[in-house]
C-alpha cells in the first residue's frame, strides 16, 4: 500500500508540473477519492491525511476541494433559508451537509491548516431566471479565494459548494455530482455567475455593481468548460417579436471544440426538448438566429454539444 501511495504522489508531482488543464488533476483526484470518507476524523486529521505528502499548494488545494466536495452536501433547507446555523467547520464535518458559508467555512480552515492563504468571500449567486433583474437584498452566497503566490495574478476563486452538485430550481432536492470547474476557475466566467460584496474580491474582469451583475444572463456549467468570453445579447431578460429572426453572439476560448448548438425553452416539467441550431462562425464568433413560435414569457437556454451554457428570460409578443 505505501509503494501505491508514494507511486502515486511522483506521478501526481510530474502531472502538477507537466500540465496546465484540469485534467492535471486525475492523479490527485482518484488518490483523494481512494481515501474513502474519513469518517471519526476531525478536520484537524482529514485535512494532515489529505495533504501532509504533497509539496504544491496547488495539489493540496485540489485535494481539500475534491474531499469536500464528495463528501459534504448542499443541504437545500439551510440554502433557500440562507440559515448559517451548524456552519462551522467541526458540524459541517459531523453533519455531512451545509449551505455555501460552511463550505467556504470548512475549505478556508482546511486549507489554512495545510499552510494556505484562504479567505471567504460572501456574496450573491443567481441560479435561475426570477434572479434575472430582481436583487436580493442581502447576500446569498459565500466561496473562497486562495492566493498560491505574491503576484495579484495567484489570487484564485474556488466554489465547493458548486462544486459538491446542485438543487433543483425550487432548492429542496440535492444531487451530487462533483463539478472540476469550480476549482480556480475561470475568472472572467466566475464573474458572471458570482458577485463579491466587497468589490476587492472582484479577481479579473466582470460586471462592477450588483444592478448590472443581476441583469445577466444565468450562467450554466457549459460556460466553464467552454470557457465563454463574450455573449450577446448581454442582457439577461429580453424581448423578441413573434416569428421574428432573433440574433445570438457567442465566442469560447475553446470555439474549436463546438460541434453543436440547440436550444430549449421552459423549466422543470414545461421544458421543451432541445432544438438544434444551424449557426455559422464569423470572425471567431459563433452566431445564430432563432424565431420564437409562442407568446409567452420563458426561460430559453442555448447548449453547446448538448451542455447548458446560457439561460435568458424571453418575452415574445406580436
Amino acid at each position: 500500500m505505501q509503494k501505491l501511495v508514494l507511486f502515486l504522489l511522483i506521478f501526481i508531482s510530474i502531472m502538477g508540473r507537466a500540465q496546465t488543464s484540469q485534467n492535471k488533476f486525475d492523479a490527485i483526484d482518484q488518490y483523494v477519492n481512494q481515501l474513502g470518507k474519513l469518517y471519526n476524523n476531525n478536520v484537524a486529521e482529514i485535512t494532515d491525511t489529505l495533504t501532509h505528502n504533497l509539496e504544491s499548494k496547488e495539489l493540496k488545494s485540489r485535494a481539500i476541494y475534491n474531499w469536500i466536495c464528495n463528501n459534504i452536501a448542499l443541504d437545500p433547507k439551510s440554502t433557500r433559508n440562507n440559515d448559517t446555523k451548524n456552519s462551522n467547520p467541526e458540524s459541517v464535518i459531523q453533519l455531512r451537509k451545509a449551505s455555501p458559508i460552511g463550505f467556504a467555512k470548512l475549505f478556508q480552515e482546511m486549507a489554512s491548516q495545510a499552510g494556505i492563504r484562504c479567505l471567504i468571500v460572501d456574496g450573491y449567486f443567481k441560479s435561475k431566471t426570477d434572479n434575472i433583474n430582481n436583487k436580493e437584498d442581502e447576500t446569498n452566497f459565500s466561496w473562497n479565494v486562495v492566493q498560491l503566490g505574491t503576484s495579484p495574478n495567484e489570487w484564485h476563486y474556488v466554489d465547493a459548494a458548486n462544486g459538491s452538485g446542485y438543487l433543483d430550481i425550487k432548492q429542496t432536492i440535492f444531487t451530487p455530482s462533483f463539478n472540476p470547474e469550480y476549482f480556480f476557475s475561470n475568472k472572467y466566467v466566475f464573474n458572471l455567475d458570482h458577485f463579491a460584496k466587497n468589490t476587492a474580491w472582484l479577481l479579473g474582469d466582470g460586471p462592477t455593481s450588483l444592478k448590472d451583475f443581476y441583469a445577466l444572463p444565468i450562467i450554466k456549467k457549459g460556460s466553464y468548460e467552454f470557457m465563454l468570453s463574450k455573449a450577446l445579447p448581454s442582457l439577461g431578460f429580453m424581448k423578441a417579436k413573434l416569428n421574428t429572426p432573433f440574433k445570438f453572439n457567442l465566442r469560447f476560448k475553446y470555439q474549436n471544440a463546438v460541434n453543436e448548438i440547440s436550444v430549449l425553452s421552459g423549466e422543470g416539467l414545461k421544458q421543451t426538448k432541445p432544438e438544434r441550431i444551424n449557426f455559422e462562425v464569423k470572425d471567431d464568433e459563433i452566431y445564430f438566429y432563432y424565431k420564437f413560435k409562442k407568446e409567452d414569457t420563458f426561460p430559453f437556454t442555448i447548449l453547446v454539444n448538448g451542455k447548458a451554457i446560457l439561460t435568458y428570460l424571453i418575452e415574445v409578443s406580436e
